[in-house]
């Protein structure tokens, strides 16, 4: 499979400067590309074609007066603009076909974009030095911070400058079987939520960090400081800069909370199970902010690659699973049950369930998973039989069961 390695870039002024044009270049072409498929569109002409379009907007752009600073970057950085444009029309069509969610059609770039981003094939000739820096065309050694050693050779490298004016270079790499852990027996259901961010099947609760609420005192400062600011000044640059850094480090702190989780469920049980949520209906909801602290997507997409990684097995089960309206004592289900109910008694065995790891439990067998509520606040009391229940029975009596 192929993995994505990020790691920081500290660039000189004169990189910053170069690294600038890069980003300008590839835009440029980008846009021109855009502009003459869409001209051929409105005059009925064909699609024009991938290397049709090279030739006009690179090749040809590179002798005008007008594009002549073209030439000034690497010209595989503008031919990996034009496969950006590829793949975006190639998602468009595909939406439109069934093939994948819809999406619109490509639109352009602008330079006032906070995100910008270069790629580097091998074509390119970048390289890592032998001192550990990133070697690129036309724009030099940049100084990387190593966080940790790549597993081989990448096969391309993406320079990426994000909100807050950070630079990476993001790494392609392929994987191998190597990367498979030993097989355990532990199997595990997973009940996301708001309150706790995830709870076992076993019984452990997570606390959600909530690092967004934690952090927005300070957001709620730099966001007053930008509103004052003159609208096309440099303050209000350096302001914006200043919220989007603070956003960075909530979003960072977050990321590495769901790897750290992510990981450490891998690693110790052989099979997990979550349940499908609709996100997007969620976040339409008054509890919209929560939802995306909480980052339930991000936080599953890590649990399914990490799984097929290390030969671990991921199963998902449909959003509409009464996982908290079925006993995992007795498998009879109970009925809805608004939020503010965290532990009730099932009808018929009369098992005090906590709401949450019921639901874990009941998550993992809806997968086919064998588990058990192994510390799980479960206990059987005695409750008092209905009338049209008493006296004794040769057969149990039916009951609705999930």
């Amino acid at each position: 499979m192929q993995l994505r390695y990020s790691f920081r870039l500290y660039p000189s002024a004169g990189q910053r400067t170069a690294l600038a044009r890069a980003f300008g270049c590839a835009r440029v072409v980008y846009n021109d590309a855009l502009r003459a498929r869409e001209t051929a569109r409105a005059e009925g002409l064909p699609f024009p074609k991938s290397g049709d379009l090279s030739k006009t907007v690179i090749t040809r752009a590179k002798q005008t007066p007008e594009r002549a600073w073209l030439a000034e970057v690497s010209a595989v950085v503008l031919q990996q603009s034009l496969r950006d444009l590829d793949a975006a029309y190639k998602n468009f069509f595909d939406g439109l076909k069934g093939k994948r969610p819809r999406m619109g059609a490509p639109r352009y770039k602008s330079r006032k974009d906070t995100r910008q981003a270069v790629r580097f094939t091998a074509n390119a000739r970048w390289s890592i030095t032998a001192g550990g820096k990133l070697r690129l065309p036309k724009i030099g050694d940049l100084r990387v911070k190593w966080s940790r050693t790549l597993p081989c050779a990448p096969s391309t490298v993406t320079v990426v400058k994000d909100s807050a004016g950070r630079y990476y270079a993001s790494f392609v790499v392929e994987t191998g079987p190597e990367g498979v852990l030993p097989e355990t027996t532990p199997e595990l259901g997973i009940d996301l939520g708001l309150g706790h961010f995830a709870v076992l099947s076993d019984g452990t609760k997570i606390d959600s960090p909530r690092f967004l609420r934690r952090a927005e005192k300070r957001l709620k400062k730099a966001q007053r400081s930008l509103c004052r600011k003159e609208k096309g000044s440099k303050n209000r640059d350096k302001a914006r800069i200043r919220v989007a850094r603070a956003h960075a480090r909530v979003a960072d702190a977050r990321r590495e909370f769901h790897h750290q989780l992510s990981t450490k469920l891998i690693r110790e049980n052989q099979a997990i199970a979550v349940e499908d949520l609709a996100v997007k209906g969620l976040a339409r909801t008054r509890l919209a902010k929560s939802v995306h602290d909480a980052g339930w997507s991000a936080f599953v997409a890590m649990l399914e690659y990490k799984a097929a990684r290390y030969g671990r097995v991921f199963v998902k089960i449909g959003r509409f699973e009464p996982t908290s309206q079925v006993c995992s004592q007795c498998s009879v289900k109970g009925g809805p049950k608004p939020l503010h109910v965290r532990v009730w008694t099932c009808g018929t065995c009369g098992a005090v369930l906590d709401r949450d790891i019921n639901a874990a439990v009941n998550v993992a067998r809806a997968a086919g998973l064998a588990v058990t509520a192994c510390r799980a606040q479960v206990r059987r009391v005695s409750v008092p039989a209905p009338r049209s229940e008493a006296g004794t029975y040769p057969t149990p009596p039916t009951a609705t069961a999930w």
